[in-house]
């Protein structure tokens, strides 16, 4: 049997080991503890726990936790909690930027002994004025021909909290005439008298990213750093960091492309504005796509590892359409999910004929095609709610559904024919009265007679009432970056609330638990506000992908 095609990157790692350059495979997922996991996350934690485990490696969960300012002990609770329940775990490998402050202090004051790296004393608006455009090359700061023993003594002054913030930074020296603005001469240091979530105090000189990222790779061993497209132009400056310093080991950064999902947004400031502005309810808003967010709508851990294997590791920047996502749950949840009734916008049927106070267990299969699920009982009684769409007083030819004297077959229970409609004062439509048949009770009636609709019910004494949210796309566009203001694509109707009946067996249903609600889509009990009585679930995804042609439309208008 013939072996599946590898992306660029695994083909990469294995010429890497059959060359026998490294004997073990050590990668890690750097995360930023200012924020929760995205969907964009999901595909670099897959790739990264991904190609190690398949070469019997190592992954390090490293916190970039050089931003004290933005950084909180509820990130990074968070973090782990999303990487775990993806089906990752990085053992004893868990460590932080923070834990080699000392580390890189040491390299910095290295740079500066070799006078590749300067204490520039500019403000950062200066900074900024000196560092040119994209056509036009920098100019020197008037601070960077200091000497060395100067830029020392000023570094280790910068250490010891001498200074403001803001007053001087540490900036390496290469080249300010460079065409990659990230050469022209980067910050390495800054200034920050705020207390740090581990280390307290004791630093007050906080490393930039790009350095503490390319040397704690080094220090870790970490033989590939998978980055996303958005770093290309810093592998300069991660590779001059490495010529320059010459650890004993040398990782190779190479980038692949982000995974970005239609209709959404993964910039945490973004993200972050949606939660003050009150648009969400916060990181974990089923509607946000944040693991915790996708978790609590209840999407599979199995279907978002599914999701970025169909997305595929490449170069080649790509916007995928919500579709393949929800598909991805489908497949998941179809499997699974065992079948429930529930009726989402009510509408009694009164069965006139039927005895006053019977009740019937009809059976009913857990799911169709998973026969060693079993069966359940739902009670059957002389009033039944119905779902109001399921109703048209002036149907079409092509509806099989009920209507004025019209028959429907009620799922696992009797064919009912409708009778009577009752009408508000205002006209709408409130009960229907109807008959039912006797002898076609589902697997034992006496009657072969059948007819083409079947709908599903809840009995109205044994319906359990519970709140629905039914969520749909939080933008109307697919691309919400491409705007202006991505306030202003907001989709108003992404909630929708609806008080609905369900079958007695859901009263039971805890979170974590998905089901199908016939006909209508995939549900589970809302995490954080399923109680009961006051039981919450959440809509997962629609049985069918309605969204489909308009999506795929949309974007096509937008290529």
């Amino acid at each position: 049997m013939s072996e599946a095609p590898r992306d660029f990157i695994r083909q990469i790692i294995h010429d890497d080991l059959d060359s026998g350059k490294h004997d073990e495979i050590v990668t890690r997922f750097p995360p930023e503890p200012n924020g929760y996991l995205h969907i964009g996350h999901v595909m670099s934690i897959c790739l990264n726990f991904g190609v190690a485990a398949e070469t019997g490696g190592r992954t390090f969960l490293r916190y970039d936790d050089t931003n004290p300012h933005k950084e909180d002990q509820e990130y990074v609770d968070a973090i782990e909690r999303d990487v775990h329940w993806l089906g990752f775990d990085w053992g004893e490998r868990l460590t932080h930027a923070s834990d080699y402050f000392g580390q890189l202090y040491e390299a910095a004051e290295k740079l500066v002994e070799m006078g590749l790296a300067y204490v520039d004393s500019l403000s950062a608006e200066e900074i900024r004025a000196h560092r040119g455009t994209l056509t036009e090359p920098g100019t020197n700061s008037p601070y960077r021909d200091r000497a060395v023993d100067e830029n020392l003594d000023l570094f280790r002054r910068m250490r010891a909290g001498e200074f403001a913030d803001g007053e001087h930074v540490l900036r390496a020296k290469i080249d300010m005439a460079s065409p990659n603005m990230n050469l022209r001469d980067p910050a390495l240091y800054r200034i920050r008298h705020i207390d740090h979530q581990r280390t307290g105090d004791t630093w007050c000189i906080y490393p930039m990213y790009d350095f503490a990222h390319t040397l704690s790779d080094a220090f870790e061993h970490i033989t590939h750093s998978l980055c996303t497209l958005e770093f290309e132009d810093h592998r300069p400056l991660y590779d001059w960091f490495l010529d320059q310093l010459e650890p004993p080991h040398r990782p190779r950064q190479i980038e692949f492309s982000r995974l970005n999902l239609a209709y959404t947004i993964t910039s945490k400031r973004k993200l972050g504005m949606m939660i003050e502005n009150g648009v969400v309810s916060g990181w974990g808003d089923p509607r946000m796509p944040t693991i915790a967010g996708m978790r609590r709508r209840g999407y599979p851990a199995t279907a978002l590892r599914d999701f970025v294997k169909r997305g595929g590791v490449t170069k080649k920047d790509k916007l995928i359409e919500m579709g393949v996502l929800e598909n991805s749950v489908r497949e998941v949840l179809g499997v699974e999910a065992e079948r429930r009734m529930a009726v989402l916008k009510p509408l009694k049927v009164v069965l006139t004929n039927y005895p006053k106070g019977q009740v019937e267990m009809m059976e009913a299969m857990n799911h169709p095609n998973r026969p060693e699920l079993g069966t359940r009982e739902v009670p059957f009684s002389r009033e039944v709610w119905i779902e109001q769409d399921d109703f048209m007083e002036e149907a079409p030819r092509k509806f099989f559904r009920l209507k004025p004297g019209g028959e429907v077959r009620l799922r696992n229970a009797y064919i009912i024919q409708c009778d009577e409609v009752i009408k508000d004062d205002d006209g709408n439509v409130v009960e229907l009265r109807c008959s039912y048949d006797p002898d076609t009770r589902s697997g034992t009636g006496t009657s072969d007679r059948k007819v083409k609709g079947t709908i599903h019910w809840v009995s109205a004494a044994h319906a359990v009432l519970a709140t629905v949210r039914l969520y749909d796309r939080l933008f109307t566009v697919p691309n919400p970056n491409a705007v202006d203001d991505f306030m202003d694509v907001l989709n108003p109707d992404s909630l929708e609330t609806v008080q609905a009946m369900l079958e007695p067996s859901l009263a039971t249903l805890e979170p974590g638990d998905a089901v199908q609600f016939e006909r209508l889509g995939y549900f589970c009990p809302d995490s954080e506000d399923h109680s009961s009585p006051d039981r919450v679930f959440n809509r997962i995804v629609t049985l069918r992908d309605s969204w489909a042609k308009i999506e795929k439309q949309a974007m096509q208008g937008q290529n």
